[in-house]
């Protein structure tokens, strides 16, 4: 007996870890997936190169100004109301983005998928895996957390470029749209509320503000907020310019950059599955510190190898290094934040995921600003970014060790 009642815990943990995974999964999966369509979208709208990153950047800008609402309102609501009412509205506005032909709607609409889309990416860090684990415990659920969500980088973009070959650049949409609704019927008869009502947040809106000025004035958990940041940071600045960099500077074909793309998201996963397992038997913030320097030393050398104009294949170990190191400092980041946050989980995983969305909405359109025929803005972006993420780390992470 007590066997298959383990057996069905077993089942219904994968089952979360597939939901919340693919919900955490919203930001890859809206933005890598239309990546290799950005030289078609650049000719399509008739527009520039920036212009098209300026799409990812309100998209961006979207979840991150979005989870300062719906994290906030899953403390008070619940989980569930406030993702449901988010996805809906995300599955409609992917499909509306099909029918627009003016590079300044489809900015416009972008920014409300990204609204959208942020309740799946707040809450499913906070539903399940805050209400229900706490420390190592909670760092290992992350870890298989990532490995559900580490799949859309890999997949996304070879979707993308698939798709981009027998279809015009409104497939992709059309794709999201369906994800969103197939999502949102999980959702509705798959995910139990997680939040019991006693121990919701009761303050209203000035109590959410308190919320907030308490945990920005808490210099340890804006460390591991700010690290994770600007390693984020480093992310979407590759993610922005990728698209570019390998397709026109280096000359590589639509299928070269999915594979490149999707080696890197398997980077994520292999990084945060050997984290989860190494926090048995190593400190979290020991692990953390060794993400951001995996981090930096990609980075660095990732600047040092374009401005030396090498080749392809000599600039692809950097980057290796630097996007895997996601899935270290995403695993460690978000499990030392929460730990001391059950309360207000929604709201310390809001700030946590607005940081890293709002750094990319900022470094986005940067790498684009010498033209499509230079990958050194990335290089600057990538470098710059992983040096904040280690000056957070020795600043505000090690500052109750220091005091």
């Amino acid at each position: 007996m007590e066997l298959e009642q383990q057996k069905v815990q077993q089942q219904n943990k994968a089952f979360i870890v597939f939901i919340l995974g693919t919900l955490a999964a919203f930001a890859p999966l809206s933005i890598d997936m239309y990546l290799p369509a950005f030289p078609i979208l650049t000719n399509e709208f008739h527009t520039s190169a920036s212009m098209i990153q300026l799409s990812l950047t309100f998209f961006l800008l979207g979840a991150s100004l979005g989870q300062l609402f719906t994290g906030p309102l899953s403390d008070v609501f619940g989980r569930r109301k406030p993702l449901l009412i988010g996805l809906s509205i995300y599955a409609v506005t992917s499909l509306l983005c099909v029918f627009t032909d003016s590079i300044e709607l489809f900015i416009l609409l972008r920014l409300i998928q990204g609204l959208a889309g942020s309740a799946g990416m707040v809450i499913s860090r906070a539903t399940i895996v805050r209400d229900l684990y706490s420390g190592k415990e909670m760092t290992k659920f992350f870890s298989l957390l990532a490995l559900v969500n580490g799949m859309a980088p890999i997949l996304a973009p070879i979707i993308g470029a698939q798709l981009l070959k027998f279809f015009p650049w409104q497939a992709v949409f059309i794709t999201l749209t369906i994800i969103g609704a197939v999502i949102f019927a999980f959702v509705l008869w798959g995910l139990k509320e997680t939040l019991p009502v006693e121990e919701r947040s009761q303050g209203g809106f000035l109590q959410t503000l308190n919320t907030f000025r308490q945990l920005l004035t808490n210099l340890h958990f804006m460390g591991y907020v700010l690290s994770f940041g600007f390693v984020a940071a480093a992310m979407f600045a590759y993610i922005s310019g990728s698209s570019f960099v390998i397709q026109y500077v280096y000359g590589a074909s639509a299928d070269t950059f999915s594979i490149v793309f999707a080696i890197n998201g398997i980077g994520i996963v292999i990084a945060s599955q050997v984290t989860g397992k190494l926090s048995e038997s190593i400190e979290e913030k020991t692990l953390l510190l060794a993400g951001v320097f995996m981090s930096f030393t990609g980075g660095l050398s990732l600047l040092l190898l374009i401005l030396l104009r090498v080749e392809l294949m000599f600039i692809l170990p950097s980057l290796f290094l630097t996007v895997s190191s996601v899935g270290v400092v995403n695993t460690t980041s978000f499990s030392l934040a929460l730990q001391n946050n059950r309360n207000i989980a929604g709201s310390a995983s809001a700030l946590l995921g607005v940081m890293s969305l709002l750094v990319g909405a900022i470094v986005a359109p940067l790498v684009g600003v010498a033209g499509e025929d230079t990958a050194v803005p990335m290089g600057i972006v990538i470098c710059i970014s992983s040096f904040g993420a280690v000056l957070s780390y020795f600043f505000l992470v090690r500052s109750r060790k220091l005091a």
